[in-house]
């Protein structure tokens, strides 16, 4: 096939549809990858629960919705003083804060293998997914995956309601830079934010680190969940491997967020402006998604254009760096010879 019969074969009206689809995953994924700007940006980490806590919000949130909850992850709220029946549905929006504080007990068991037991954050972050991959299927009891039909449930979000998604995921993600923007200006945020930047000299000012990493593994994985349910609903179905590369997806949106703000903000930008470029990130990564497709390319490669998308953004900065340093040794020696 050549080239003209290949771009005879392309619709652009079928691209212009799938652009909202787009858009509408863009946000939601943004919302998770605001939870590893959390740990990677903030913490400076590499957190991979977020593998497994992203399926755990998924999980949870269908099975509440659908079956009520499982023995397994009854007695579990019922010991955290959650009161929940077994076999009842819950309202969408009841299950994705149960969601959320599933996400933040993954993060939890990350932080205390990393804060108490002495386990790089890596390594202990590989375990807790490890071990959520049979959590998760006790929560789901024991199936591979969970469909939860907007026809049966009164869902929160839909891929059949593409323009509701895209609104409601833009007015939890402002509420969510809101708070965030709010905690991490209190003293605990600005601890934690410091704990992240200079972990020696913030123990020196009387910081308590490990509890500062503790609380920001918790919360990231919170969030992560969070968003994990809410992909759910959008979808249909909640699956066992609903979180394989999410943490690559949530580094592309929050590598390409970065660029954006070099670009979008000439001055120093604040820390919402930062948060709503990950969302911002989140989508452009989708929209990226949604070209390969319209453009006929093989869907196996996917992952290999989201690993040539994220090592691009990471070079614009180096690749950036090095021409302005390169630039004034040339003007530095220029002045010397002369």
């Amino acid at each position: 096939m050549n080239f003209i019969d290949y771009f005879s074969l392309l619709d652009p009206i079928k691209l212009l549809k799938n652009i909202p689809g787009g858009i509408a995953q863009g946000i939601l994924w943004g919302i998770m990858a605001i939870g590893v700007y959390i740990t990677f940006r903030l913490l400076k980490v590499s957190d991979l629960t977020v593998e497994g806590s992203f399926a755990t919000g998924g999980a949870v949130s269908a099975m509440m919705i659908t079956n009520g909850v499982s023995p397994f992850a009854s007695a579990l709220l019922n010991t955290l003083g959650i009161n929940v029946v077994q076999g009842t549905s819950y309202p969408a929006g009841f299950a994705l804060v149960i969601s959320a504080l599933a996400g933040v007990l993954c993060g939890l068991c990350t932080g205390l293998l990393h804060c108490y037991l002495g386990i790089p954050a890596i390594l202990a972050s590989i375990l807790t997914q490890l071990a959520l991959y049979s959590v998760n299927l006790h929560i789901m009891d024991m199936a591979a995956n969970v469909a939860v039909s907007v026809d049966k449930y009164d869902l929160v979000v839909s891929g059949r309601f593409i323009p509701k998604a895209i609104l409601f995921g833009a007015l939890i993600s402002a509420v969510l830079i809101a708070v965030l923007y709010w905690y991490f200006g209190t003293e605990q945020g600005s601890a934690i934010r410091a704990t992240g930047n200079n972990p020696v000299m913030s123990r020196a000012q009387g910081i308590d680190i490990d509890h500062m990493k503790l609380i920001g593994f918790a919360l990231s994985n919170g969030i992560v969940a969070f968003a994990g349910g809410l992909v759910a609903q959008y979808q249909g179905f909640a699956d066992i491997n609903m979180g394989r590369g999410a943490s690559v997806i949530g580094l592309a949106a929050v590598i390409i967020g970065d660029a954006l703000t070099e670009v979008l903000s000439h001055n120093r930008p604040n820390f919402s402006f930062r948060l709503a470029c990950v969302i911002l990130g989140g989508i452009v990564y989708y929209s990226v998604v949604i070209l390969v497709l319209w453009l006929r390319l093989n869907t196996n490669d996917l992952k290999l254009f989201t690993a040539v998308i994220v090592a691009v953004f990471l070079a614009i900065p180096y690749i950036k760096e090095q021409r302005t340093s390169s630039f004034a040794k040339f003007r530095k020696g220029g002045k010397n010879n002369a």
